[in-house]
């Protein structure tokens, strides 16, 4: 039974060791702000207020508000209504629905943007930027939706309906109040994605802060007016993350006990069923469908000569080292600051989860362009190595981690940590045999939505990878942006087909670790 429990407990209050990887994490997720901050403060107080106070930035403002109004709330409908329908009905082909909902997030949203403005060329503004947000980041509500929904006990709902409730009912009434930590976490996750997402919406021409930011840094590198217009973008991140915690509250939701140690039964569709499996269908098909008819008309237009196996096994082999290393550091880091953020309900927690989603809303180049300067000024023997790529993947990645992470320790019991310690086991015990046991849903979401992110990105790794690296994303982009879209069709094909299987294996251990 989902109930509200207490969190100022002895196995629940956070230690030293928690607390200090928390505040490291914070120290890191400052460097890219220090460095807005510090070209602000050059700049001068009457230029900057200039550059901020013109026409110009009030039109971007808007653009962007527009786009996360309308945006996210598709996406909440989208990507919870389709992890109810595979985790809670009896839905054909239920147990691979649930990875193949994961594969958009593998599309970088430039490619998806692509593939949308080739099959309708005059695609442009507000609307097709919606549109192609929607169908790029639905994925980030529904994975921790679906971990969700595998971890709630079904006792409730089965009684409501016992009680005549009919499924809508028992949804509105019993699952979704349950589903508030996913919901609000993927809206605000998706939230700063749009606030920093460029090449999709530059080739849809629809400007917002970020593509102004680009445009600006293409001229100047690391002008006065690219750097003011990231400031501007860091106060709206704040205006999200104060709505988004005060909207979560200080509430936190487990089982008592064990709870019911078994899957929810599926709602019978009947003669929905039918109807309900072309609108899976139809979802895959308009996320999925564009890009890969895209990409499959440059694959027939390249015929054999665009599969260089040297070049692809390369850039794949350096694909999955990074992808696979960047998601096990950014999921570990995770655990302490959702730590925090679970079992605590000071304004000590709020600050330490809020830091760490400010970062990830600035563009890429913003980030790339402080660890150059750090490591340049301060640190040269990290300059351009794998070390500095990997720090900036978890500067930007880690609130897609923490949403998840966070979900899945809000439902474990504390009684049960409790009782661990009680029997003598130490806090490390207690964390890998209960606490880590039924986090694992949440952590493989985790891991996941990491890994593709780290695989499909572009503009970071662009700007620190060592010498000799060429990922999938940074080989598509070099060909694509020569014209030659036939010879990229191989990258962005695999980019897809790579994460389709990791994403399944993923589902797969976080149901065994449910028992489910």
């Amino acid at each position: 039974m989902a109930v509200r429990t207490a969190v100022a407990t002895r196995a629940g209050r956070p230690g030293l060791l928690v607390t200090i990887a928390a505040l490291l994490l914070v120290a890191a997720t400052f460097v890219p702000l220090g460095y807005i901050v510090s070209t602000l403060f050059s700049t001068g107080f009457h230029e900057t207020a200039e550059l901020v106070f013109r026409p110009r930035v009030g039109e971007l403002l808007r653009n962007t508000v527009s786009l996360v109004v309308l945006t996210v709330p598709i996406c909440l409908t989208l990507g919870i209504g389709l992890a109810w329908i595979v985790e809670r009905t009896d839905v054909p082909g239920a147990a691979w629905w649930g990875p193949i909902f994961a594969a958009p997030l593998a599309v970088p949203a430039f490619v998806n943007s692509y593939g949308w403005v080739s099959a309708f060329p005059s695609l442009h503004g507000l609307w097709a930027g919606v549109l192609i947000a929607t169908m790029s980041y639905f994925p980030l509500v529904y994975l921790p939706a679906a971990a969700t929904l595998r971890r709630l006990d079904p006792a409730v709902e089965e009684s409501a309906r016992a009680l005549g409730s009919g499924p809508v009912e028992v949804f509105v009434r019993i699952v979704l109040p349950q589903l508030r930590l996913a919901i609000l976490g993927g809206g605000l996750l998706i939230s700063l994605h749009l606030l920093a997402e460029y090449g999709a919406f530059a080739m849809i021409r629809f400007s917002t802060f970020t593509t102004a930011i680009f445009e600006q840094y293409q001229s100047s590198f690391a002008g006065a007016a690219g750097s003011t217009l990231a400031g501007v973008l860091v106060v709206c991140c704040l205006v999200l993350l104060a709505g988004e915690a005060t909207l979560r509250g200080s509430a936190r939701y487990a089982r008592i006990g064990g709870g019911a140690p078994r899957a929810a039964t599926r709602v019978r569709l009947g003669v929905n069923k039918i109807p309900v499996f072309l609108l899976l269908a139809g979802a895959l098909a308009v996320s999925l469908g564009v890009p890969l008819w895209t990409i499959v008309r440059w694959l027939r237009l390249g015929g054999s000569a665009v599969w260089n196996m040297t070049d692809l096994g390369e850039a794949l082999g350096q694909t999955v080292g990074l992808a696979a290393t960047a998601a096990v550091i950014t999921t570990l880091c995770a655990f302490p600051v959702a730590w925090i953020a679970v079992r605590s309900t000071s304004r000590f927690a709020r600050i330490i989860e809020g830091c760490n989603y400010i970062t990830s809303s600035l563009p890429g180049i913003v980030i790339a362009l402080a660890l150059v300067t750090v490591s340049i000024r301060w640190l040269p023997a990290l300059y351009q190595t794998a070390a500095t790529v990997l720090a900036a993947y978890t500067l930007m990645f880690l609130p897609r981690a923490l949403v998840s992470v966070r979900s899945g320790l809000a439902q474990v019991p504390v009684g049960l940590e409790e009782v661990s310690q009680a029997l003598g086991k130490s806090g490390v015990v207690t964390f890998f045999r209960i606490t880590l046991r039924l986090t694992a849903p949440a952590a493989a979401s985790a891991a996941a939505m990491v890994f593709v992110a780290v695989a499909t990105e572009l503009t970071a790794t662009l700007l620190l990878a060592p010498n000799g690296t060429r990922t999938l994303a940074m080989r598509f982009w070099s060909l694509s942006g020569e014209l030659d879209y036939a010879a990229a069709a191989p990258y962005a094909l695999i980019m897809i087909i790579a994460a389709v299987p990791v994403t399944y294996l993923l589902f797969t251990q976080s149901r065994k670790a449910a028992g489910l």
